[in-house]
């Protein structure tokens, strides 16, 4: 039975996995980011958790056999060169409203995360009821501080491990155009785009993102 450990976005922890580990847990070793790095590991990160999967990547091949990205890029910011990002204002007012009421940033980015998706008032109840109410200030202001300041960019073609990429058609928060760059910029990698999903399809469509993620890890 193979290792699968999962990283979840800001702010969520273990538990907004629920829905998918529960279709993986007959054929994985289902672990949570905080458990130690087990050898020859499965490692699937969701949007921030995506940013941390391609770190570990790189700092630690040795013990990762496969990726999985969900809601993924490189650089969440835009730049002159990088058109497929949130301008740096957003990550801006998340902070002050960190700073102002956690409780009430983490709700409005769980309904940001549903935009343009067909179920999005149920996805919006569900990931509202998932956040990390136990998140201090401190925690959430430097996820956000990895987000702004990390760029992937010149290191992805060092990645050697098969990678699949899993999004959302109609994701907002993390373009499209971003998952098709690290496809086109990974060695080994490939895309699949969940029609009428937004950034959290693995919530979306449970179902079909555990089949592919399963077919995948066992090739």
């Amino acid at each position: 039975m193979k290792d699968l450990v999962l990283i979840p976005g800001w702010g969520f922890d273990a538990r907004v996995w629920q829905p998918l580990a529960r279709l993986l847990e007959k054929d994985f070793r289902i672990h949570s980011a905080g458990d130690d790095l087990p050898a020859n590991a499965v490692i699937c990160g969701w949007s921030l958790g995506a940013l941390t999967a391609l770190q570990w990547a790189l700092n630690q091949p040795e013990k990762i056999a496969r990726l999985v990205l969900i809601g993924a890029t490189p650089r969440f910011v835009q730049a002159p060169d990088w058109p497929h990002g949130q301008p740096p204002g957003l990550l801006e007012e998340f902070a002050a409203a960190v700073t102002a009421s956690p409780r009430a940033a983490l709700r409005r980015f769980a309904a940001l995360l549903n935009q343009g998706d067909n179920d999005s008032r149920r996805l919006t109840r569900e990931l509202s009821a998932l956040l990390d109410t136990q998140a201090t200030p401190a925690t959430l202001a430097a996820g956000l501080n990895i987000l702004r300041d990390t760029d992937l960019r010149q290191d992805v073609s060092r990645i050697r491990q098969p990678v699949l990429l899993l999004h959302g058609a109609h994701d907002t928060l993390m373009p499209l155009a971003a998952a098709e760059w690290l496809v086109e910029h990974l060695p080994d990698a490939r895309l699949e785009v969940l029609p009428m999903a937004a950034h959290a399809p693995f919530l979306a469509q449970p179902e079909r993102c555990a089949d592919l993620l399963a077919r995948f890890a066992h090739e």
